[in-house]
This record gives C-alpha cells, sequence and structure tokens, in this order.
C-alpha cells in the first residue's frame, strides 16, 4: 500500500464537486504509541458544497492468518485456515469545512491522540500490524472523496523491568571439533556486551574473543540478530493455535583469519532499524510476542560443524508520561490540540 492514497468509492457523482482532498503530515515521521497525530486537510473544490464536512478518522487494526495441517498422522491429512485479528484504535473527528461558499483549498487542521498501549508497525508473510489516518469529504447524501495516509508507529513496554538479565552480559560457548581424521581441538566462542537491553534505532555494540585451540585456520566468524515471532490464532472450530517464526533482522559477517592455537578479537556494531516490535511474552499479546536473540557463529568447513554462542536481546520503548503530548525525537509531531476553522 501506498504512504497516501486515494480511497475514493467507486459510486459517487459523475462529476463530483471535490476535485482534490489531501493529507499533509510530516514527513517519515515515527509515532511512539502515546503521542498525538496533527496536520492539516486540503480540500480543493470545483464548485460550491452545502453543508460539507470533513471526517477524519485514526485506525489501527492487526491480524494474522496461515496454513496449518491437521491430522499429519492419520491416514488422511488436510489444511486449515488459522486467523485472528485486533483492533487497536478507532477515533474519529469531524470538521466543518471554513469558507464553504466559495471554491478552492480549504485547510483543515486536526489532531487524534493515540494510545498508549499500541503494538509497533509491523509486516511479515504471517502478520501485520498497521495504522492509518483517512480523511473523507462527506456532503449530504454521499462520500464525494477520501485519502488515506499509512502511519509508522512505535510501541512502548516496560518488559526490561519485569525481566532484568545479567548486566554486563557474558555468554560463552566451547566445543570439542575433529580434523584430519585423527586430530583433535577445541574452540572456544566468548562474547561480551555492557547491555542486553535496546531501543529502536540504538547501536548494538559487543565484543567477541575467539580462541582457536586447533592446527586449522578460522577464517570467518557470523553475527545474526533473529526476531522470533509467535502468532496465535484460531481455527473454524474456535480451537486456538499458535505458530512460531524467526527471520532475520540483521547480519554481519567478519573475515577473521585467525591462525592454529591463537586468540583473536572483534569489537562489532549493529544498527537497530528506527520501528521494532517491542519485546514480549505471549500473555501480554494479542495476536503475537515478540522476542530477540543474537548469534555469533563461528563457521568449521573443514570440520563440518560450527560453534555458535546465543544472547537473549530486549527492545524496549519507554512510554510517554500520561499527561505529555510532546513530539518525541525524530519524529517531528506537533501535538497541541488547535481549533482553527
Amino acid at each position: 500500500m501506498e504512504e497516501g492514497e486515494d480511497v475514493s468509492p467507486a459510486t459517487q457523482p459523475s462529476m463530483s464537486v471535490v476535485k482534490l482532498i489531501d493529507l499533509v503530515l510530516p514527513k517519515d515521521a515515527i509515532y511512539l504509541a502515546g503521542s498525538c497525530v496533527k496536520g492539516q486537510v486540503v480540500l480543493t473544490l470545483h464548485s460550491t458544497l452545502v453543508d460539507p464536512i470533513v471526517k477524519v478518522e485514526l485506525v489501527g487494526r492487526g491480524y494474522v492468518e496461515w496454513n496449518e495441517e491437521v491430522g499429519a498422522y492419520r491416514d488422511y491429512s488436510r489444511d486449515v485456515i488459522c486467523n485472528n485479528k485486533a483492533d487497536y484504535v478507532h477515533k474519529t473527528k469531524t470538521f466543518p469545512v471554513a469558507g464553504k461558499d466559495e471554491a478552492g483549498s480549504q485547510p483543515e487542521p486536526y489532531w487524534e491522540p493515540g494510545s498508549g498501549r499500541l503494538p509497533s508497525t509491523f509486516a511479515s508473510k504471517i502478520g501485520h500490524v498497521f495504522y492509518y489516518v483517512q480523511a473523507s469529504c462527506v456532503g449530504r447524501e454521499h462520500i464525494l472523496a477520501k485519502k488515506r495516509m499509512y502511519l509508522l508507529v512505535q510501541g512502548t513496554s516496560d518488559f526490561h523491568r519485569e525481566n532484568p538479565l545479567q548486566n554486563p552480559l557474558f555468554v560463552e560457548a566451547k566445543k570439542k571439533v575433529s580434523y584430519n581424521c585423527c586430530s583433535q581441538g577445541t574452540i572456544c566462542l566468548q562474547i561480551q556486551m555492557q547491555k542486553n537491553s535496546f531501543t529502536p534505532g540504538e547501536r548494538v555494540i559487543f565484543t567477541t574473543e575467539v580462541s582457536n585451540q586447533t592446527g586449522k585456520c578460522i577464517k570467518t566468524v557470523v553475527f545474526a540478530l533473529y526476531a522470533h515471532v509467535q502468532y496465535r490464532g484460531f481455527t473454524p472450530k474456535a480451537e486456538q493455535r499458535s505458530r512460531m517464526d524467526s527471520s532475520t533482522l540483521l547480519r554481519q559477517e567478519a573475515n577473521t583469519q585467525i591462525a592454529p592455537f591463537n586468540t583473536a578479537k572483534i569489537v562489532s556494531t549493529l544498527g537497530l532499524p528506527p520501528v521494532l516490535s517491542v519485546s514480549s511474552d505471549v500473555a501480554d499479546s494479542e495476536i503475537m510476542s515478540t522476542q530477540y536473540e543474537l548469534v555469533g557463529t563461528v563457521h568449521l568447513p573443514w570440520s563440518l560443524t560450527c560453534v555458535k554462542a546465543k544472547v537473549p536481546i530486549v527492545i524496549t520503548r519507554t512510554a510517554l508520561d500520561s499527561d505529555s503530548c510532546q513530539p518525541q525525537e525524530g519524529a517531528g509531531v506537533p501535538v497541541r490540540e488547535d481549533c482553527q476553522h
């Protein structure tokens, strides 16, 4: 879907009096859940309208859907569709058009406060969470024109307060490997970071130490940040189902060339995307929950094996104060109610 699109109804007068309806919002804005949205509706008319109304809606929804095999261990099996949906926000505000006796461009300020417990904008093959602002011009009997723009919303969470982990964090993985038929050695992989709780857009910095106690060279160490999403849905018979899906969010490869019986240190940085689903438990989510994991892998092609170290990562974002309506850094969103007409 495009950021801004016309969604005018198919059944409307052949010569509409509305030449153009447009939404003006801050470009590339990221709205923190609990902040407010402010912009303009620009209405350009071909001729005079009688008692026109501009309606502005803020809508947030989510849904999941996947196919699941039933009866896989029987003589027959079949696929059923599992799905679920959630309505997060639906707010409406109406404005009479100022200066409606003259055709032309009519700016209409509007505002729509959001809820402080909204999930982040999200899209995958299984699930979607989306938000949009829609403006429509309504005459006496018809919806004359519509315009819709999708928003980027960053959800909030206090997950890190409920799940404190070791700080600084240190993990180690050690493995005995065989090579050249009868030779053996040990590979030790250590990952250390000052913290494991981050906000969207932040840099994840960590230090890796690889001890190569073999007679072979280690050429590559791969780091990847994985997002593990658990979806919750229902069959047509209202039976609850869940599905886990993992995806690589970020990946980085280090060409190390660690000589036999040697040790190397690697300092790595991964830049998080500006909008991410916050870490959550299944019990806290209506249709999906997300957890993150940083995995360091030493590939050993000469031994047909690998060594992996895994670090749990928490993505969180502090909520706005209940009485706060200030724009967040990077969002560029004025948040005061404006009642000009």
